[in-house]
């Protein structure tokens, strides 16, 4: 079996597959920089003894990693405790099978490829992805199926952190879309600021995007693209805007799965 771990700056999250390409099971555990290889090894088996799975059924890891200190840790954890066969790490300068369109490759992040070609491979081309993690990201893949770049900016969760740390008179509230983005109260006032407010910032770029790509996709409007959410908020943000077609919480594991498939194919055909 494979297993793919995605290591965002605040939440890691694995997903492991059979041999036909299904996810049998995704788990979400919290990224911390100082964790060991034996710590990810004892949190690793909890995850499968929790649910009846065998640890060394794990013959084959993928790894995308924001983090290279722990990517280290998993690396050294899946070779010397659980023996794992063969490890990917995804990174740009290696073919994913997805061609990057941009004038440095090696600047795009391993999630981002990952929703790309998982997005494409599930929606097809052109399609815009919306990523709602740590940080907020928009990945574009143009009607030639090429990634094309997109947006990076400060996530829901680091701006309600922000805006807690340095405002004395405002305190942590639910992150949920209020009923109305004119707040009556501070709670809903936050509320409002930061969830229909990352609503609203992800409806503007994904309009001007659309309109960057029109001009060179020969018109390209709303009717010709999908629009995919993912990540840890996606749902909160999608219950105040109608800009997704589809929220997709497993994207980015099954993009990673998507470019181990991708490079275990390439070697095959070569042997």
């Amino acid at each position: 079996m494979l297993l793919t771990v995605d290591v965002g700056n605040t939440q890691t999250t694995l997903g492991l597959f059979d041999e036909e390409g299904s996810l049998v099971r995704q788990w979400r555990m919290a990224t911390d920089s100082t964790d060991t290889a034996d710590e990810l090894h004892e949190r690793l088996f909890g995850y499968f003894q929790m649910f009846g799975l065998a640890l060394d059924s794990v013959t084959d890891v993928a790894i995308a990693s924001v983090a290279p200190i722990l990517t280290q840790e998993w690396q050294y954890m899946m070779t010397h405790l659980l023996k794992a066969e063969d490890i990917l790490t995804v990174d740009a300068t290696r073919d994913c099978g997805i061609a990057i369109d941009m004038p440095d490759p090696r600047q795009v992040g391993a999630d981002r490829i990952a929703n790309a070609l998982a997005a494409r491979a599930t929606y097809g081309a052109p399609v815009i992805v919306v990523d709602f993690g740590t940080a907020t990201n928009i990945d574009v893949v143009d009607r030639a199926g090429n990634f094309r770049g997109g947006t990076i900016m400060p996530g829901m969760l680091l701006s309600a952190q922000s805006l807690f740390s340095r405002a004395a008179k405002l305190s942590s509230v639910p992150l949920e879309a209020p009923e109305h983005a004119l707040g009556n109260s501070t709670e809903t006032a936050v509320q409002s600021g930061i969830v229909i407010g990352a609503a609203a910032q992800a409806e503007g770029l994904v309009s001007r995007i659309m309109a960057e790509l029109g001009e060179t996709d020969k018109g390209l409007g709303k009717d010709q693209l999908t629009v995919v959410g993912t990540g840890g908020f996606s749902r909160v943000v999608a219950t105040a805007t109608d800009l997704f077609d589809v929220i997709d919480p497993d994207l980015t594991v099954r993009g990673i799965y998507q470019i181990w498939k991708h490079r275990a194919d390439k070697r095959a055909n070569r042997g």
